[in-house]
């Protein structure tokens, strides 16, 4: 029997909206936030979709700040404090808390190379400090580190520490997380591959955690339903619809070229600008018109943008 958890669901690593000047578009965070609560999602702001690492710290504040504002009633608002400096990420879960955030994800600080000692020291020095509960998040694609299970076994008996995030592209560790974590009450499992999110949920995964949700939470609203009612064949047809629109993004693509196409996409929803903050780059108006036409062509009927 699955056991219901309080760290679980659908969870939507959201991008950060933008104006032209670089600054929070508030009203976006807004339609943003409403899109997800519409279809059973909850947000993730300030992790990798975020574009955490380029965002200026009085933006962080600012977005840690209208996510508050903008949670709904009796839902779980996530964020990210990952930072190269422990009290640095110690100061934004601090905000985070005051702010009405309800629980935070960390990566490892990725400048110096760690041992698995120091890295397991980190973790415990900063779930000490904080006030809020702590997702340990592994993402070798930007940390150029995996982190072991086994040491994230250790740390998930740390009364402060809730679960992990798993972006790590590997089959063999999600089923070894799951026979760790699923049967565990007190510390949830959500799978942040997107290409496995069926297969993840299906297996025992208390979440998944999709950027293909900031412009299409609907398909994920529908695969956790399947989960829920034991429709393999439902889920799989919800995940070959994450992949395919997944692609019209990602596919050929860097990571932060991604994040920009991500933005044109849920710009023709009318949600937010498609500004990135530099380093990254907006590619050319005719990458704009190939995305749109790519996106036009897709027979979503009233499934994509059902806020607008």
């Amino acid at each position: 029997m699955r056991i219901q958890k309080k760290y679980s669901g659908i969870v939507v690593p959201a991008v950060t909206p933008l104006t032209e000047d670089y600054k929070l578009d508030i009203a976006a965070v807004g339609k943003i936030f409403d899109n997800f609560y519409q279809h059973n999602a909850q947000p993730f702001v300030l992790g990798t979709t975020g574009e955490v690492a380029s965002l200026p710290n009085d933006l962080k504040t600012a977005y840690l700040k209208q996510a508050g504002l903008s949670k709904k009633q009796g839902t779980t608002l996530y964020a990210g404090i990952s930072s190269n400096c422990l009290q640095e990420s110690i100061d934004y879960a601090k905000e985070a808390h005051d702010f009405g955030i309800d629980v935070v994800a960390v990566t490892i600080p990725c400048y110096y190379p760690l041992t698995d000692g120091q890295t397991k020291k980190y973790f415990e020095q900063l779930a000490d400090a904080i006030p809020l509960p702590l997702i340990i998040y592994n993402i070798p694609a930007t940390t150029h580190v995996s982190l072991p299970l086994a040491m994230i076994d250790e740390l998930s008996y740390h009364d402060n520490i809730v679960g992990s995030k798993d972006s790590e592209r590997s089959v063999e560790r999600l089923h070894q997380s799951l026979k760790l974590w699923k049967n565990r009450s007190d510390f949830s499992h959500f799978m942040g591959w997107a290409a496995k999110s069926a297969e993840a949920l299906l297996l025992g995964s208390d979440g998944i955690i999709p950027s293909t949700g900031n412009y299409m939470p609907s398909i994920y609203q529908e695969m956790q339903k399947a989960v829920w009612n034991e429709n393999v064949e439902k889920a799989y047809e919800m995940q070959e619809r994450s992949d395919f629109y997944g692609n019209l993004y990602q596919g050929g693509r860097t990571l932060g070229e991604s994040l920009w196409a991500l933005k044109v996409l849920m710009n023709e929803g009318g949600l937010c600008k498609p500004i990135v903050m530099p380093p990254l780059q907006a590619q050319s108006e005719e990458e704009v018109l190939k995305l749109v036409e790519s996106l036009n062509l897709c027979d979503v009927g009233n499934t994509v943008f059902q806020t607008v």
